[in-house]
């Protein structure tokens, strides 16, 4: 018996075991171990060729991966965003290669990569999932596209994205384990967490380790656990833009937005679109600017002033030394202080040191040695 059918089984035994706390630990070992004969037969494929990414080069600020059913308009909106030419066509699987286009906003360049569309059974390598699926899992931001005519095709998209462990709009859960040389499972938790220490100590002898300190800093589920032990899970923030509005009328778009709504997502969080006309693509642009956590930095240069024009571009919560990274040469090697004005500063030419968190529209001067 191969990986599938061993997987198949322990999926149909998950199915049929009525969940409850008699159950609860025995759930966690199937599910532990299911996860771990995934990742086998994931490594077993890719050793025989069928696990190869598409070469993408990432430029610029950011990278958001636009992700679709094939169809839905994603090259359409590629080439109204960027300066991309993408291939369209009013036919299915147009896009055949990741292509790229760069978004100049705020003075940042914000990469768009138009992926192939994404068909049922993608991450089981269904269409060239694994591939494409590569290709999100790098991103910073993931821009569901979908029709307004199909908006519950959302489930779809999701759940190949979950089977190949990228977790959406969720932090890292905080679960930490140091291993030991005796002692055994050791489970430090809050008092609310719904699972027992029998229950964890389960799930992580499952994965191989017996003796461990394990420390919980939050109330979660077994995948949640499972998810916490396993060191390959991508976590990403993640918008909905509903295509095509411009083709339905109120009342259609209010049925497409009750469609959204169950499909689990908030209707009023997504944006609603018309890659062919322009519509709503502004409100859009300011979505990804905001969802993707950027701020601008203007630099303060010896002798020339203050540069407005190509601001340096962070993530939110990056500091003066991050700064200092993203300029390199003699920033990174001769830093002796920094002058800070701006939302971030307590008053105008605050000196600060490497720690100190920059905001966006921050004034930074740095001062390096001779």
């Amino acid at each position: 018996m191969g990986f599938e059918e061993d997987i198949a089984d322990i999926e149909q035994e998950i199915r049929e075991t009525p969940y409850n706390k008699a159950s609860e630990a025995h759930i966690g070992r199937l599910k532990a171990k299911l996860a771990g004969m995934k990742e086998r037969l994931e490594t077993q494929q890719s050793g025989s060729g069928g696990g190869s990414g598409y070469a993408v080069q990432q430029t610029g600020d950011a990278t958001i991966a636009l992700v679709g059913v094939p169809s839905v308009g994603k090259s359409t909106l590629l080439n109204a965003l960027t300066n991309a030419e993408s291939e369209v066509g009013a036919y299915e699987f147009t896009t055949l290669n990741v292509n790229p286009g760069m978004l100049s906003y705020r003075g940042a360049n914000i990469q768009l990569l138009d992926v192939p569309g994404l068909i049922e059974g993608a991450a089981a390598g269904r269409g060239r999932g694994r591939e494409v699926l590569s290709v999100v899992r790098s991103a910073d931001l993931v821009l569901f596209v979908v029709s307004v005519f199909e908006p519950e095709r959302y489930t779809e998209l999701a759940t190949e994205l979950a089977a190949n462990k990228v977790r959406l709009d969720e932090a890292p859960p905080k679960v930490a384990i140091t291993r030991t040389g005796r002692g055994g499972i050791r489970v430090s938790a809050p008092g609310d967490l719904s699972l027992s220490s029998e229950v964890v100590a389960e799930v992580i002898r499952e994965h191989g380790v017996v003796n461990a300190e394990v420390a919980i800093r939050e109330d979660l589920d077994v995948d949640r656990l499972i998810d916490g032990i396993m060191d390959n899970r991508v976590y990403l923030p993640s918008l909905v833009a509903v295509n095509k509005v411009d083709l339905v009328d109120e009342a259609y778009l209010a049925e497409a937005k009750a469609g959204l709504a169950e499909a689990g997502v908030d209707p009023d969080d997504a944006c609603y679109i018309s890659a062919e006309s322009g519509a709503g693509l502004e409100a859009l642009k300011a979505r990804l600017w905001d969802d993707l956590g950027l701020v601008r930095i203007y630099m303060d240069k010896p002798g020339r002033g203050v540069d407005y024009e190509e601001p340096l571009v962070l993530h939110e919560g990056e500091t003066v030394g991050d700064a200092c990274e993203k300029l390199g040469g003699s920033f990174r090697q001769g830093f002796r202080y920094a002058r800070v004005s701006g939302p971030s500063a307590k008053h105008d030419d605050q000196q600060v040191g490497r720690d100190h968190v920059l905001a966006d529209e921050d004034v930074l001067r740095l001062v390096t040695r001779r």
